[in-house]
């Protein structure tokens, strides 16, 4: 297949989708990248059934599904955030340029590339509607993984809720925060794994592989990118506290069991 046929109108109906829907960055920012990002991601999971009516099976039916549920989950909890917590909001200025002196092609350029990469990260699921592949084994793992991912993030977020409404000032060192350092973040790898895993079967031209790959890579590299941004952060506020210092030197930062236990140092990571 060639680049046009694999990236078509279709295709360019998701981007046009995110474009839509994070369009809300130029009224802030950082909306882009949080807002924009977990509502674009929903409206993914209720346009695909539609684009491929005839296409569908319980599989990329389940996967559509897991989309609404991922990103109403999240565009919900940042939202409800951004309303209700005046401490993010003042961490947030200090650490994310409010894109106020930013001219407004680097922002369109910022939009365009964000909605590009919120389709490709979704693409395995679209290509295998796109390509009418029916619900397989792999199909079945991946989207199991992408369940996963969903509950792992949520429990994450749960639980730092909890242990910061008992002591705010304190680092979260309980339940998944014990296994990793960014348990949420973690569960987004995990998401999106599976969303990779969903569609590796039916994946039948280079372009396809070449797309599904560059939206997993990248959203795997913020992923870290926003642990290396939240250890700095982590750091600054309780790098004084003996407690932290050792709870940082024996649980690694992102992934359980691999000796990570820090990427502070890694500036080529952005997040």
């Amino acid at each position: 297949m060639s680049f046009l046929e694999v990236f078509n109108f279709n295709f360019l109906i998701m981007i046009i989708i995110a474009l839509v829907v994070s369009c809300i960055g130029f009224y802030k920012y950082v909306y882009f990248i949080s807002l924009g990002y977990g509502f674009s991601i929903a409206a993914f999971g209720i346009a695909m059934p539609i684009i491929f009516m005839n296409n569908l099976s319980i599989g990329t039916i389940i996967a559509s599904v897991l989309f609404i549920i991922y990103g109403c989950r999240l565009g919900g909890y940042l939202l409800i955030r951004e309303i209700k917590s005046a401490a993010y909001r003042n961490t947030m200025k200090k650490e994310i340029k409010d894109g106020s002196t930013m001219k407004l092609t680097p922002k369109i350029c910022i939009w365009v590339s964000c909605a590009l990469l919120y389709a490709l990260q979704v693409s395995p699921v679209f290509f295998r509607l796109q390509n009418g592949g029916k619900t397989s084994v792999v199909c079945i793992i991946g989207v199991v993984i992408m369940a996963c991912g969903i509950l792992l993030e949520s429990l994450a977020d749960a639980q730092k809720s909890k242990a910061k409404a008992k002591n705010p000032n304190r680092f979260c060192d309980t339940g998944l925060y014990k296994i990793v350092r960014c348990p949420n973040y973690l569960g987004e790898v995990v998401f999106w794994t599976g969303v990779f895993v969903s569609g590796v079967d039916t994946l039948n031209s280079v372009w396809q592989w070449i797309g599904a790959i560059i939206g997993y890579v990248c959203i795997v590299y913020i992923m870290f990118g926003g642990a290396r941004r939240l250890e700095i952060r982590q750091n600054r506020n309780y790098g004084s506290d003996k407690e932290y210092q050792e709870y940082v030197k024996k649980t690694p930062i992102l992934i359980p069991l691999v000796p990570l236990y820090s990427v502070e140092k890694h500036k080529w990571l952005v997040g």
